[in-house]
């Protein structure tokens, strides 16, 4: 699920946003929302601490009531949310340098009279790049039910014994799919490295690995020892983040 939310005290500009948003989302299955506010005031305070998943701002730079430079250093420096996007608008292009001077990691600063359009467009693209890495999720079918899990919260992938399918582990519980470990794996992405011939692990799930020791202890608290010994290198190296 992606978030949109946009801050825009002009009526036809929240209007439009929200169009060029419904408009960009229409070539993808990603489940999305958009959330629309005209000021910086408590209503959307209160909204945006309560809003969760990945969030993707649109943020006036100047409105009746407050400033979207200080409402993006709210974002980053008193919720302590660095991974959202914050893409900011204004028809005030001297404001451009004050808010790229500010370290707010600002997607882009777009111009409302300045072929904004496209600029969102590609802004909104860079958004959706952020979040595939991020949020991806696996969606598959298996005896009539239909599973939607996130990448993120996949543990470790273990083939069943004996049968045709896999068990997902997974933060939230265990789930089955069909198929052998390296047909699972062409579903997912490199964050997943298969360390021996029955299981594939996540290697962000992974606080640290001891090469020596070939253990592995995941965030969960977990000690994973299943790395085959030919494997280890390669282990060590994918943790390492340069596998």
């Amino acid at each position: 699920m992606i978030n949109f939310i946009i801050c825009e005290d002009e009526p036809e500009l929240l209007k439009e946003y929200k169009y060029q948003i419904d408009k960009f989302m229409m070539k993808y299955d990603i489940d999305y929302k958009t959330h629309m506010f005209t000021s910086y005031d408590s209503k959307w305070e209160k909204s945006v601490r309560k809003i969760k998943g990945f969030k993707v701002y649109l943020l006036d730079i100047k409105t009746a009531n407050g400033s979207g430079i200080n409402a993006a250093r709210q974002i980053r420096e008193e919720y302590d949310d660095w991974v959202s996007m914050i893409i900011m608008i204004s028809g005030y292009a001297e404001y451009k340098y004050e808010a790229l001077g500010k370290r707010l990691m600002l997607v882009d600063f777009i111009n409302k009279l300045d072929c904004s359009e496209q600029k969102l467009q590609d802004a909104l693209l860079i958004c959706l790049k952020h979040y595939d890495n991020k949020y991806k999720c696996l969606r598959y079918t298996y005896k009539n039910i239909a599973y939607n899990v996130e990448f993120r919260s996949i543990i470790k992938i273990e083939k069943e014994m004996d049968s045709k399918r896999c068990i997902i582990h997974a933060e939230e519980g265990d789930y089955p799919i069909k198929g052998t470990l390296n047909e699972v794996l062409q579903k997912l992405d490199k964050r997943f490295f298969k360390c021996n011939r029955s299981i594939a692990i996540n290697v962000e799930q992974v606080q640290y690995y001891n090469l020596g020791k070939n253990v592995a202890v995941l965030k969960n608290g977990e000690e994973f020892k299943d790395v085959s010994r030919n494997k280890k290198k390669e282990m060590f190296n994918h943790v390492r983040g340069v596998g």
